[in-house]
């Protein structure tokens, strides 16, 4: 299937994975870009060597595109922006933040730059600054999230903007990638699918909580700090509401949180973890490899799309 996206990024399905810290790793990703999409390191906090090693096994496991995720409030993100040219990264996503001062050396050194946004007004300053395309992302999906569902949120972007947009957030089976596409994205990227996967390094416990999730089973944490986070109900997700709502201050809410996402992607630790998931997790039932969940979706859609593919 060719869109805006594949054509731009040479890849040869429209389906790209989220830039999740702790399991957004090179073994994730290699298998994501061997399978047709574009795989992505999760750099997040992680210090600038580090990321470059990730970066370099990546290149021992794949010949085809990938990108890296630069957390821009990373207090290492210059240098992480930096490895990223030293490294030839084809391809650029950024969240948490504003990339703008790095977008020039980037675009000078051929790297792709594609931000998260989850706003219009976001989406035409990315525009402006001269990124290659935006992810526009609804609070339906795990992790930080904004205030607009997918459903509202991509068709708007889609309008105001002259670059591909990629949908995230509620995305997960062939139904919701049809759906993308006719809210006007050129491209699905999805998170949550792939943590299950099968080259996925997370926990089997944490795999296990999102294939046996229900519908209703995540909540948002975080609200009253100005950074919300959508997880899976659990122990520390309801110790944290109660101090938030007992008016508990940021640096409490922090001492509570530090690690837990180590914890759970690392230890399978669902209690005191913090199970970072999209609403869809509910959709989720078996843990299958990176290559059957791409071929899934791009079948299922051709059965939904017909005309896209005559």
């Amino acid at each position: 299937m060719k869109t805006r996206i594949t054509q731009l990024l040479g890849i040869r399905h429209p389906i790209i994975q989220g830039g999740m810290a702790w399991v957004a790793e090179y073994h994730l990703a290699a298998a994501v870009s061997n399978a047709g999409g574009l795989g992505i390191i999760g750099a997040a906090s992680a210090p600038p060597e580090v990321v470059r090693t990730q970066i370099q096994e990546v290149k021992k496991l794949t010949d085809r595109p990938f990108g890296v995720n630069v957390m821009l409030m990373n207090p290492n993100a210059p240098e992480v922006a930096q490895v990223v040219v030293e490294e030839g990264v084809p391809v650029v996503t950024t969240g948490a933040g504003n990339p703008g001062k790095f977008i020039a050396m980037w675009k000078e050194a051929g790297v792709k730059v594609i931000p998260v946004v989850a706003s219009v007004a976001m989406a035409k300053m990315m525009e402006r600054a001269g990124a290659d395309a935006v992810v526009a992302e609804g609070m339906e999906s795990g992790g930080h999230i904004g205030e607009l569902s997918t459903m509202a949120l991509v068709p708007q972007v889609a309008d105001a903007v002259r670059i591909p947009v990629i949908a995230a957030g509620g995305i997960a089976d062939a139904r919701g990638f049809a759906a993308a596409l006719m809210l006007g994205a050129d491209a699905v990227q999805m998170g949550t699918r792939f943590v299950t996967a099968r080259e996925s390094i997370v926990h089997a416990n944490y795999k296990e909580r999102i294939v046996k999730a229900k519908d209703i089973d995540s909540e948002v944490t975080g609200r009253s700090t100005g950074h919300p986070i959508r997880v899976l109900r659990n122990q520390m997700s309801r110790d944290y509401l109660k101090m938030e709502k007992a008016g508990a201050s940021f640096e409490e809410l922090e001492t509570l949180t530090l690690g837990s996402l180590r914890k759970a992607v690392m230890d399978g630790d669902v209690k005191g973890g913090s199970l970072m998931a999209g609403q869809i997790a509910g959709l989720v039932k078996q843990e299958n490899t990176c290559e059957e969940i791409v071929e899934e979706i791009i079948n299922g859609a051709k059965e939904l799309l017909n005309r896209h593919f005559e």
